[in-house]
């Protein structure tokens, strides 16, 4: 979906540097000026300015932007400590960086001028094999080789059964997570793109807006559910 304003590309031309579509970018540059990777890293500009308020001033007794910034921390770790099981705390780092990265790149969109990093599916692709891979270096880091007992099913005559069944399912788990993140970004950014362009003086937009508030902290909520779950299958013992 291109755009008919974005901010970051009108700097870019004033600064010379060219500005193509997906299809005609070949060079590193034209590739990495693209705006799903542009906007990724206003993203990660963001969370480090968030990061960065959160641990300037740290009190013992929380207040302000602190207690806010502890409120959500631990409210995330409690919950994926309860899909995951204790052993599965160290996969907080991952799971928090990758669930509010998800969260802040859907709404960023939402702002005229802007765009959602996850409405490429480049940028969801990327998310979901960084789970899926992970996933397998948890069961291997849990189970070492007996994590290929997962993969070979419960009695060794059903292994040539299982076994494409499994691999295909761990395939699909990377369309899965990408897909439908991807699919519902987009479709919520075409839909403000046309209602902006056939009725935005008259706020027609802002319904929709409202509800992409909601629907971009569901995706995010999903994205990260099933990452744990995921993670957890990794964590438990093969049968």
């Amino acid at each position: 979906m291109e755009h008919p304003i974005l901010f970051l590309n009108i700097l870019f031309e004033k600064l010379g540097l060219p500005i193509v579509g997906a299809e005609q970018a070949h060079t590193f540059l034209e590739k990495m000026l693209q705006p799903h990777v542009t906007y990724t890293w206003v993203v990660m500009l963001i969370l480090l300015v968030l990061g960065r308020i959160a641990v300037k001033r740290i009190e013992m007794v929380p207040k302000g932007g602190q207690n806010f910034f502890e409120v959500v921390v631990t409210g995330i770790e409690d919950f994926m400590i309860g899909v995951t099981g204790e052993e599965g705390r160290f996969l907080f780092p991952l799971i928090a960086t990758l669930g509010l990265f998800i969260l802040v790149s859907n709404y960023l969109g939402m702002i005229p001028g802007f765009f959602s990093p996850t409405a490429n599916l480049n940028t969801t692709g990327a998310c979901a094999l960084i789970v899926v891979v992970f996933t397998h270096v948890v069961g291997v880091k849990f189970h070492g080789a007996k994590y290929l007992k997962h993969f070979l099913g419960p009695v060794w005559w059903l292994m040539p059964l299982i076994l494409p069944i499994e691999i295909i399912g761990h395939l699909a788990r990377v369309l899965s997570l990408s897909i439908r993140l991807f699919g519902n970004v987009f479709g919520e950014e075409l839909v403000l793109g046309i209602l902006f362009f056939l009725a935005g003086l008259y706020l027609a937009p802002l319904p929709m807006m409202f509800l992409g508030l909601f629907t971009g902290l569901i995706q995010a909520f999903i994205f990260s559910l099933l990452s744990m779950m995921y993670f957890a299958g990794a964590i438990e013992e093969a049968h």
